[in-house]
């Protein structure tokens, strides 16, 4: 039995497209980070180390945070960071943390937006997380040898 060749158009997924929908704009998405790093601040594990991060910088980070939302829902360009490595210097930050943000984040979404509209949100979330997580904690263990 031969196998065919597996054609990497067909495993590679479809790009995100943007979410275009009554009421996604940068205003709204502006609104949904205002919200969602009030509640950040406001958590017992988090608050302090965005505090600690952040500042007093708060109206910067939450105009980048805004550029960076826009690029990932509306698919915009505004944002030019790099935020693998911006996350790698946090060594307080835990796997557990990324659970945190991210019910943080689709609570915020979910009282904005329309369900089928926070599901996207939450969904770019989880998939962001998960990046996150793997550059920060994923660590690959010796190589299998022969035999």
């Amino acid at each position: 039995m031969t196998s065919k060749p597996v054609l990497l158009d067909r495993v590679r997924p479809a790009a995100e497209q943007p979410l275009a929908r009554p009421g996604v704009d940068r205003a709204s998405i502006g609104a949904l980070v205002r919200e969602f790093y009030s509640r950040v601040r406001k958590d017992k594990r988090l608050g302090p180390i965005f505090a600690r991060e952040i500042a007093g910088d708060w109206e910067s980070h939450l105009e980048k945070m805004t550029d960076f939302w826009c690029s990932v829902i509306l698919k915009s360009g505004d944002y030019h960071g790099r935020p693998v490595p911006a996350h790698l210097k946090l060594k307080d930050v835990t796997e557990a943390d990324f659970g945190i943000w991210l019910a943080l984040f689709g609570e915020t979404a979910s009282g904005l937006f329309a369900p089928e509209v926070a599901t996207v949100l939450a969904e770019r979330a989880e998939r962001i997380a998960t990046s996150l997580k793997l550059a920060m904690f994923f660590r690959p263990g010796p190589a299998a040898g022969p035999g």
